[in-house]
């Protein structure tokens, strides 16, 4: 999809409350518009109050859980309850759950080995259904061995996000869970994976779904054209692209 059919209502340089007032239920990026690397941006507080309980978080994130995200809101003096809050890590680990998938290779933060065994699911079978690949600090090339080993034997790949980086608060790149699924690929060049984060609209749809609402009442806001603005266009709702200069 090219970015010329995405829905862009609207391009603004920072987060602006009037500019979704009209929508009943205001779906959110979290790094590049809320916050960046733990800290808010400077009109953060406004929007999130001028939205009040329409707005829901819906963040490729795949390194911590709606739980710990919310806890670090309100230590920062924003109240967004952990029901408000879509996390990729977390939401593909529901999705197992809600499938009935519950043996893991979880390649994640301890935090989300945390939450998938709280799910019941087991993050390290010895015969895993499938591969779930998500943003793990403590990865690098050398640990990648055990994961190449479950694809080479036919187990399916899931990945959390394709992002390749997200931006610190100045805007600079930041390795994401893409960086890694380009490495697994460097090595096995015709690898195939499923994904439920953005730019598909699983997490988009989930978010209306529950509040009862459709996609004409909804409004997007992110800065992403390619990962935000294409899942907006999927889940056929407005897209405000939130564009901020990165530091000189």
């Amino acid at each position: 999809m090219t970015t010329s059919t995405i829905p862009t209502t609207r391009r603004l340089a920072k987060l602006d409350p009037r500019a979704v007032q009209e929508a009943r239920i205001v779906l959110c990026d979290l790094d590049g518009c809320l916050m960046s690397e733990g800290r808010l941006f400077e009109e953060t507080a406004e929007f999130v109050e001028g939205c009040g309980d329409r707005l829901r978080v819906v963040s490729n994130r795949s390194d911590s859980t709606a739980a710990a995200l919310s806890r670090q809101l309100s230590d920062l003096g924003l109240c967004v309850p952990p029901a408000h809050i879509l996390m990729a890590g977390e939401f593909t680990l529901q999705h197992f759950a809600r499938q009935g998938l519950r043996h893991l290779a979880l390649c994640a933060a301890p935090v989300l080995v945390e939450r998938a065994r709280a799910m019941g699911l087991v993050p390290d079978a010895r015969e895993p259904e499938a591969v779930l690949l998500c943003r793990d600090p403590g990865q690098n090339l050398d640990t990648l061995g055990p994961l190449l080993a479950q694809l080479a034997r036919g187990v399916p790949l899931w990945v959390a996000n394709e992002d390749v980086s997200h931006p610190d608060h100045a805007g600079q790149p930041v390795a994401e869970t893409g960086a890694l699924l380009a490495a697994l690929r460097a090595i096995r060049p015709g690898l195939a994976w499923r994904s439920l984060g953005k730019p598909y609209a699983p997490m988009l749809t989930h978010a209306l779904s529950e509040a009862g609402l459709r996609a004409e009442d909804a409004v997007f806001v992110g800065d992403n054209v390619q990962t935000d603005g294409r899942a907006a266009s999927a889940a056929g709702m407005s897209f405000i692209h939130i564009h901020r200069r990165a530091a000189q």
